[in-house]
């Protein structure tokens, strides 16, 4: 056997000259693996200090803490489920209301219509015998009586006549200027009536055709 003789080099043994003297890397950051081990550290510490059952009672309280978490979670997730449910229905709610309202209106609408029309016809039916008397027949009582009852029907439809009086303030909304004129009226009021206008409560159906003093 080959026994080493104790004069032999570094070198014939292959030992790395240049890596035994490398020098330390001293740009390395050490920092982030202290603070790791010091936490490490302080767990093992608090750990070692901690008995099996305190340990196993926070584990408890944590698991107990989740599932609290969890359940109120639900309970709201619960909660708005039904309110998205409430608010579904009250808007249904409301368009089948807001649908009932709009047929009973128009419903409304169409008694009333048929309810004029209907005594409308009266009036006509009055005009119709008035004119289908003899030509040398005086109609004019028949006529007059025609528009009283005429009048009467306006007057339960709530409907009245606009009939400013000469001298009377000029109303836009109310009145329709034709014509201005010469008058012995004060100047830019009213100085005829030439067609009376009708309302129905605060609506005005058509105004009332005026002359206006210059």
């Amino acid at each position: 056997m080959y026994r080493l003789g104790s004069d032999m080099s570094d070198n014939d043994v292959g030992v790395d000259e240049s890596a035994a003297e490398a020098p330390v890397d001293e740009d390395v950051d050490t920092d982030g693996v202290s603070e790791d081990e010091e936490e490490f550290e302080n767990l093992e510490a608090r750990i070692a200090d901690t008995t099996a059952e305190e340990l196993a009672e926070e584990v408890r309280t944590l698991r107990e803490r989740a599932a609290d978490a969890e359940r109120r979670v639900e309970e709201r997730d619960e909660q708005i489920d039904e309110l998205e449910s409430k608010l579904k229905r009250k808007q249904a709610d409301f368009q089948n209301y807001k649908q009932r309202t709009e047929r009973q209106q128009e419903k409304l609408r169409e008694r009333a219509t048929e309810d004029l029309v209907e005594r409308l016809l009266d009036v006509r039916d009055n005009l119709s015998r008035a004119l289908s008397q003899d030509e040398d027949a005086d109609i004019r009582p028949g006529v007059e009586s025609t528009l009283e009852e005429f009048d009467r029907i306006l007057d339960e439809e709530n409907v009245t006549a606009i009939e400013p009086e000469a001298g009377d303030a000029v109303d836009p909304q109310r009145h329709e200027v034709m014509l201005r004129v010469d008058s012995d009226q004060p100047e830019d009021t009213i100085a005829e009536l030439y067609r009376p206008g009708y309302e129905m409560g605060e609506k005005v159906l058509r105004p009332a055709q005026i002359t206006v003093s210059e």
